[in-house]
C-alpha cells in the first residue's frame, strides 16, 4: 500500500498537483498555458473554395481564351466565354462544396460535463475547461473526458472507436484511460495527464485533418487538357508555317487559332462529370447509400482494394457465446442455465448480457431460484450466485477458467486442452463451476463476436466484381485469422506491429496481406496510403474514431449504419441500411456513372479532333476559314452542353474495375474522329460544289458539326451495334430538340447566315448514313481488338 502511495504522490509531483485538486487560479493559468480541451479546426472559408474554382485546367483555358478575344475585340465572344466560365465554377461549387465537419463533431463528442475537484471540492465542470493535472472521477456510462492516470479504482472501459478492440478492457491503479472511450462497469479517481490534441483522441484527430484523399477527376480532367493543348499547338504550328511558306499574313491565321482553342477547350466536362455524379449520388441515397463527397460515387468504380474494419463492420460488435463444452455428467443446458443463473441483465457486463442472450435463444429457463448475486469482482476475477436446490443452497461461480481451475474439481488436462483450443482460435473463455462444500466445473462457454450473416455473401460478391478484400483489426492474430477465414476473406495474415518495424518489407507486407492484426488507428491510415502509393483505388468501411483518419485518406471511405458520427463525417459514403451488402449496389451503380463520363469524354475528345484536324486541313485546301470562332461558341451550346444528358444514358456495369487510361481513350476517339472527317470533308465538297458562299459554308459546317456530334454519342455509347440498347428518355429528347432547333435557325437565319431548310436535311441525311457505315466499321474494329 505504501508503495502505491509512492506512485500516486510521485505522479502528482510530476503535474505539479495534489489530492485537494488544482486550485481555480492555477486551473486558469493551465488553461492559458495548454488551450481549451477540445480539437482545434482548420476549415477553408466558402469564398476562397469558390475562387479556388477558377484555379484549375478548364477555367484556365478558358480564362486564356477570354483573354485572347478581348485582345482581338471580340467582345461578344468574350462574354459568352465568360458566361461559361462563371457557370462551370458555380455548378462545381453547389455541388461539391460539403461542410469539413468531421473536426466539429470530434469537438462536440468532448462537449461533455466532468467531475474534477478543483480547490478541495468537487464540482461538475465543462469539460473543455480540464487541464492536465485536475482530479476527476469517471463511472459506468461516462464518456472519459480526457486522457486520465488511475490512482484510485478500477473499471471495465469500451475503447473500440478508440482502437478497434472487440472487447471492454479492465483498467486499474496507475493504468491509462483514454479521452472518449466509455467506462462500462465500476468507478474511478484519475489524474489529468494530456487534454485537447496532446490526447490519444486528439491525435487521431490530427490525423483526420491531415488525411485528404486526392481527386482522380482533377487528374483526369488535366490529362485530357494536356493532350488536347499539344493537339492544337501542332496544329497551330503547322498552320503558322503553312502561312509563312505562302506568304499570307501571320495575322490572319489569329483567328483560327482562336477556333482551334475555344474548339478544344472541354468547357461542360467539369459539369458533366458533376452531373453525372450528383445523379448516382441521387441514385445511391434511394438505396440507402449517402454520399457526402461526390466524386467517391465515380471513385468507387475504379476501386480495386477494400480494406474492411472488422469490429462492428464484418461482426456484430457484441459478445455472443459460442456452442457450450459440458463437463462429464452435465448437458450443454446444464452449463447456460447455470451460467445464467451467475450473471445479471443490470450489471450491464458484456459477458453476463451474452450468457443471457443465449439462454433466451435456446430457449432455457433456469430451474433453480437464486437467492443472492454478486457481480464481478475484477480482483476475484468472477460472479458469484448462491441458488436453492432440492439438495439446500448451493455456490454457482463463473469466470476466468484459470480462477475457476483452482477452485473447483476437474480433470486439469482435459480442461487446460480444451481451453488451449478455444484461445488459439481466437475464442474468450469463461468456466462455470457450482457446489455446496466441494465446488466441480460444470463446463466452459466461448465467446465470440460473430461475424454478421451477410459478410461471407458479401465478401464473395466483391471478389466477383473483381475488388480484393482486406481485413484491418485491432485484435489479435487468432481472433483475426479465425474471422477472415470463416467470411472467406483469406488467411494471409500480417501482425501490424512487426510490419511497422521493418520500413524496407512494410510496402510489399501491406500489398500481399488479407488480414492485418493488432492495429492501431495511425497504422490503419498508414496501410491506406500504402496501398494509395502502388497505384491502388483504395476503399475503406468503418465505424469508430479509430477509423476516421483512414476514412477520410480512402478515395472510397465507407461509414457502416452504426458509425460514431465522426466516422460518418469523415467518410465519403454512409451506409443507412445494417451490414455491408449496399456497398455491392455502390459498385455497381459507380461502375455504370464511369460509363456515362467515358461515352461524354470520348464525344468531346473526338469532336476536339474533328474540328481541329478538319479546320486546319481545309485552311490548307481553300485557303479560308470554313467556320468562324462565334460558331464554335454557339457550338458549345448546342453540341457540349446538348450532350450532358449522357449524364443520365442507360448502361450496363462491367464486372471489372474501371481506370481511366486517357491516352487509350485519346487514340480511339482518334480512330473515330478520322472517320467523321471523312464525312466532314464530303459535306465540305457538296457544299462547294452547290456553290455557296464563304457565310452560307460557315453554316453548313455549323450544322455539320452540331448533327455529326449527336450521332456520335450513339455510336461511341455502345460497343456492339449502335441500337443494341436503348437510350435515357433524356438523352433521346435532347438529341431530337437540338437537331430540331439547329434546322431551323440555319433555315431562319437566327444568329447564322440561312442557308436552304432542303440542304439542312441533306446534311442531316448524310451524317446519319455516314453514323451507320461508321458503325459496321467499329463493329468490326472492336471485334479484331
Amino acid at each position: 500500500m505504501g508503495n502505491d502511495n509512492d506512485e500516486v504522490i510521485k505522479l502528482l509531483n510530476n503535474l505539479n498537483s495534489s489530492l485537494d485538486g488544482l486550485s481555480t487560479v492555477e486551473a486558469e493559468s493551465r488553461l492559458k498555458e495548454y488551450g481549451f480541451n477540445e480539437v482545434k479546426e482548420k476549415r477553408r472559408s466558402p469564398i476562397e473554395s469558390f475562387i479556388l474554382k477558377f484555379w484549375a485546367p478548364v477555367p484556365w483555358m478558358l480564362e486564356v481564351t477570354a483573354l485572347l478575344t478581348f485582345i482581338l475585340k471580340r467582345y461578344l465572344d468574350m462574354d459568352i466565354i465568360l458566361f461559361l466560365l462563371v457557370f462551370n465554377s458555380i455548378i462545381s461549387f453547389i455541388q461539391e462544396h460539403r461542410a469539413e465537419n468531421a473536426v466539429e463533431l470530434l469537438k462536440s463528442r468532448l462537449n461533455i460535463m466532468a467531475k474534477v475537484k478543483r480547490d478541495g471540492k468537487w464540482n461538475l465542470t465543462p469539460a473543455r475547461y480540464l487541464v492536465p493535472g485536475d482530479l476527476v472521477t469517471v463511472k459506468i456510462g461516462d464518456i472519459v473526458p480526457a486522457d486520465l492516470k488511475i490512482i484510485e479504482g478500477q473499471v471495465l472501459v469500451d475503447q473500440s472507436v478508440l482502437t478497434g478492440e472487440s472487447q471492454p478492457v479492465e483498467r486499474k491503479f496507475l493504468e491509462a484511460l483514454y479521452s472518449g472511450s466509455i467506462i462500462r462497469r465500476g468507478e474511478a479517481k484519475g489524474i489529468v495527464i494530456a487534454t485537447g490534441d496532446k490526447t490519444y483522441f486528439g491525435k487521431t484527430t490530427q490525423l483526420v485533418q491531415e488525411a485528404k484523399s486526392k481527386s482522380h477527376i482533377q487528374d483526369i480532367i488535366m490529362k485530357i487538357v494536356r493532350y488536347l493543348v499539344a493537339i492544337d499547338v501542332v496544329l497551330v504550328v503547322a498552320l503558322t508555317v503553312f502561312a509563312i511558306i505562302n506568304g499570307i499574313n501571320v495575322s490572319e491565321t489569329l483567328p483560327f487559332s482562336l477556333v482551334v482553342l475555344i474548339a478544344s477547350v472541354p468547357v461542360a466536362l467539369p459539369a458533366t462529370f458533376t452531373i453525372a455524379m450528383a445523379l448516382g449520388a441521387e441514385e445511391l441515397s434511394r438505396k440507402g447509400i449517402l454520399v457526402t463527397r461526390l466524386s467517391a460515387s465515380e471513385d468507387i468504380a475504379s476501386m480495386d482494394v477494400l480494406n474492411l474494419d472488422k469490429t462492428g463492420t464484418l461482426t456484430e460488435n457484441r459478445l455472443r457465446v459460442g456452442d457450450p463444452i459440458p463437463c462429464k455428467g452435465y448437458t450443454k443446458e446444464d452449463v447456460v442455465s447455470l451460467s445464467t443463473l451467475a450473471s445479471d441483465e443490470a450489471s450491464q457486463d458484456p459477458i453476463d448480457l451474452a450468457v443471457i442472450e443465449c439462454s433466451k435463444a435456446m430457449g432455457i429457463v433456469p430451474k433453480f431460484k437464486r437467492i443472492h448475486f454478486e457481480p464481478f469482482d475484477p480482483t476475484k476475477k468472477r460472479t458469484e450466485a448462491l441458488i436453492s436446490t432440492p439438495d439446500g443452497e448451493m455456490l454457482v461461480i463463473k469466470g476466468a477458467p484459470q480462477v475457476i481451475r483452482e477452485l473447483a474439481n476437474v480433470d486439469k488436462d482435459w480442461f487446460d486442452q480444451q481451453v488451449k483450443s478455444l484461445s488459439a482460435k481466437g475464442f474468450r473463455v469463461i468456466a462455470v463451476a457450482m457446489g455446496k462444500d466441494k465446488l466441480n466445473v460444470v463446463g466452459i462457454l466461448p465467446l465470440y463476436d460473430r461475424p454478421r450473416q451477410d459478410s461471407s455473401t458479401f465478401i464473395h460478391e466483391i471478389k466477383k466484381l473483381g475488388v480484393k478484400p482486406k481485413m484491418v483489426t485491432g485484435d489479435n492474430t487468432s481472433i483475426a485469422v479465425e474471422i477472415a477465414k470463416e467470411v472467406g476473406i483469406g488467411d494471409k495474415v500480417c501482425n501490424m506491429r512487426e510490419i511497422m518495424t521493418n520500413d524496407q518489407e512494410r510496402e510489399k507486407s501491406i500489398e500481399e496481406c488479407q488480414v492485418f492484426a493488432e492495429v492501431f488507428p495511425e497504422d490503419k491510415y498508414t496501410i491506406v496510403r500504402s496501398l494509395q502509393s502502388n497505384g491502388h483505388i483504395v476503399g475503406m468501411t468503418g465505424d469508430g474514431v479509430n477509423d476516421a483518419p483512414a476514412l477520410k485518406q480512402a478515395e472510397v471511405g465507407i461509414a457502416v449504419s452504426n458509425s460514431t458520427d465522426v466516422a460518418k463525417a469523415s467518410a465519403s459514403m454512409v451506409l443507412t441500411h445494417e451490414g455491408l451488402t449496399d456497398i455491392v449496389e455502390a459498385i455497381k451503380t459507380g461502375r455504370k456513372i464511369y460509363q456515362r463520363m467515358l461515352t461524354y469524354t470520348m464525344n468531346k475528345i473526338t469532336k476536339t479532333l474533328q474540328i481541329v484536324i478538319f479546320l486546319t486541313i481545309s485552311f490548307f485546301l481553300t485557303r479560308f476559314f470554313v467556320t468562324t470562332p462565334f460558331d464554335v461558341i454557339l457550338l458549345l451550346f448546342f453540341n457540349d452542353f446538348v450532350t450532358m444528358s449522357i449524364a443520365t444514358d442507360n448502361v450496363r456495369y462491367s464486372m471489372s474495375p474501371e481506370r481511366w487510361d486517357v491516352g487509350r481513350i485519346v487514340k480511339s476517339s482518334l480512330v473515330i474522329a478520322s472517320l467523321v472527317i471523312v464525312e466532314s470533308f464530303f459535306i465540305l465538297w457538296l457544299s462547294l460544289v452547290m456553290g455557296f458562299s464563304h457565310n452560307e459554308i460557315h453554316t453548313v459546317t455549323f450544322d455539320m458539326l452540331v448533327f455529326s456530334g449527336q450521332f456520335t454519342i450513339y455510336l461511341i455509347r455502345e460497343r456492339g451495334r449502335l441500337w443494341s440498347s436503348l437510350p435515357s428518355k433524356p438523352l433521346i429528347v435532347s438529341s431530337i430538340a437540338d437537331i430540331i432547333v439547329v434546322t431551323l435557325i440555319s433555315f431562319l437565319g437566327i444568329l447564322v447566315t440561312p442557308i436552304p431548310l432542303w440542304f439542312a436535311l441533306i446534311v442531316l441525311t448524310i451524317t446519319l448514313l455516314f453514323t451507320l457505315l461508321f458503325d459496321e466499321i467499329k463493329v468490326k474494329f472492336l471485334r479484331l481488338s
